[in-house]
């Protein structure tokens, strides 16, 4: 078997016709540079509507301290920074890469503080934020650039 010629977006292959480490590396890095970008643009949108005491969110919700207002200006900067790293990430950089993993998990953990005020959007968030992590900790190492 022969290797198999590449076009239009297919992944290299190898001798047996598989698509190579390689090539889904740079898919899953992709993948979690657009799920930032995403969460990115929910923050912004949703910290907003938090900061403008929207009636989208729970009223009279407690939280573990501070209010509403407060914590939608936290999710607002988040996502203002996750949509900076994005682009690094997209770029290859591998500072963005660990900024990537740092801002997922600080975004989890936000989510999830953020329960009272919107449960599902917050386990969604955080359920994206977990791919985004694995995605950038697994193949954000760039192996093609050591090559």
């Amino acid at each position: 078997m022969g290797v198999h010629a590449t076009g239009g977006g297919v992944p290299a292959s190898d001798q047996t016709g598989y698509a190579t480490a390689e090539s889904h590396a740079g898919g899953w890095v992709v993948f979690a540079g657009t799920m930032l970008m995403i969460a990115a643009t929910l923050n912004i949108i949703y910290g907003i509507g938090a900061i403008s005491d929207s009636s989208f969110y729970v009223n009279d919700a407690r939280y573990i301290f501070s209010d509403l207002n407060t914590w939608g200006w936290i999710v607002t900067l988040t996502g203002a920074a996750q949509m900076l790293v994005a682009f690094g990430v997209w770029a290859r950089n591998t500072l963005a890469t660990w900024l990537g993993i740092a801002f997922a998990g600080l975004n989890a953990i936000i989510q999830l503080m953020l329960l009272p005020a919107s449960p599902f959007l917050s386990l969604a968030l955080f359920a994206v934020d977990m791919m985004v992590i694995y995605g950038l900790a697994v193949h954000g190492g760039h192996a093609e650039e050591r090559a």
